[in-house]
C-alpha cells in the first residue's frame, strides 16, 4: 500500500543528543527500514542534524517545530526546512489556553490561517498534529477538532493524523481519515492499548503497531484512498524494552503493506 516507512524521531529522543549519537542512531532507524522521518525539535546544529539523517538514506517529511519560531521568525524557519528538504512546518499541539477557552482557540485557529498564509507564498505548509484533548466539546455539541476542521483553511493548513489520539479520544480512525480526505499528507501510525495506572484505573496507552487494538487493514486501505504521502510511526512512550526494539516490531508488522 506504501513505499516508504518514516518515524517521528520523539520516539527516539533521547538517542538524539548530540552529533555522535544522532549518526548512530540515524543508520540505527535505517537497519530497521526506516527511511523517512518527520522532526520533534533539534538538540544541536540544524545543519549537521539535516546531513546525519542525509547521510543515512532518511528522508525529513516534515517536522514538529517551535510554535513561537513559525509565528516570529519565520525566514530562519523556512531556510531550516528549505535546509532538510521539507516543505511541511508543523507544531505537535495548541497552546494551552487555546485547548479549554473558546475565544482562545477562535484566536488561534485564525492566527495560524494568517501565518499558513504567509508560509504558503513561499511553498510551505503549516500541519497540526491531534491528541485526545481536542474531542472533548467546547462549543455546543461541537468539539474542539470539530471546530479545527472547520476553521482551517484547507489550502495552506494540513492535518497529522494521529490513529491511537483519535481512537482514544473517542473517534473512529476511518471516518476521520474520509473527513480529512485530501487534507493529510502525513499519517501518524500508532497503535492503542488499555493499562492500568497508579490508581487501578483503565487508561489508554500506545504500543507497537499490531500489538494493540486498532484494526490496521481497514485503516491502511483508507489512507492509500484518501491519498496520504507519508506513512509515520511514533511510539511515545511504553517500549518493548527499547525504543529500538518497538519500533523493530512495527517495522516488522508492517511489512506487508509495503510495496
Amino acid at each position: 500500500m506504501f513505499q516508504n516507512l518514516g518515524v517521528q524521531l520523539y520516539t527516539v529522543r533521547d538517542y538524539l543528543l548530540d552529533p555522535a549519537l544522532a549518526d548512530f542512531t540515524f543508520h540505527r532507524l535505517a537497519e530497521l527500514g526506516y527511511n523517512e522521518a518527520q522532526t520533534a525539535g533539534n538538540a544541536f546544529d540544524a545543519k549537521i542534524f539535516g546531513e546525519l539523517a542525509a547521510k543515512n538514506g532518511i528522508k525529513i517529511v516534515g517536522t514538529h517545530y517551535d510554535y513561537n519560531k513559525i509565528l516570529n521568525d519565520p525566514e530562519e524557519t523556512m531556510e531550516i526546512h528549505r535546509m532538510w528538504g521539507t516543505t511541511n512546518v508543523g507544531i505537535g499541539g495548541m497552546p494551552k489556553a487555546a485547548r479549554t477557552d473558546l475565544g482562545e482557540l477562535k484566536a488561534f485557529i485564525a492566527e495560524y490561517n494568517r501565518t499558513a498564509e504567509l508560509y504558503a507564498k513561499h511553498g510551505f505548509k503549516l500541519t497540526y498534529h491531534n491528541h485526545n484533548f481536542e474531542f472533548v466539546r467546547i462549543d455546543g455539541y461541537k468539539t474542539i477538532m470539530d471546530l479545527l476542521v472547520e476553521g482551517f483553511d484547507p489550502a495552506t493548513v494540513s492535518f497529522v493524523l494521529d490513529t491511537c489520539w483519535v481512537a482514544a479520544g473517542g473517534g473512529d480512525v476511518n471516518t476521520w481519515l474520509q473527513k480529512l480526505a485530501g487534507r493529510i499528507d502525513i499519517l501518524h501510525l500508532k497503535d492503542l492499548t488499555i493499562k492500568r495506572d497508579k490508581n487501578n484505573y483503565l487508561v489508554p496507552d500506545v504500543t507497537e503497531i499490531g500489538h494493540g487494538s486498532l484494526d490496521w487493514d481497514s485503516i491502511l486501505k483508507t489512507a492509500e484512498k484518501i491519498g496520504v504521502k507519508s506513512y509515520v510511526v511514533e511510539q511515545d512512550t511504553s517500549f518493548s524494552g527499547s525504543p529500538f526494539a518497538s519500533l523493530a516490531q512495527s517495522a516488522e508488522f508492517l511489512k506487508k503493506y509495503r510495496i
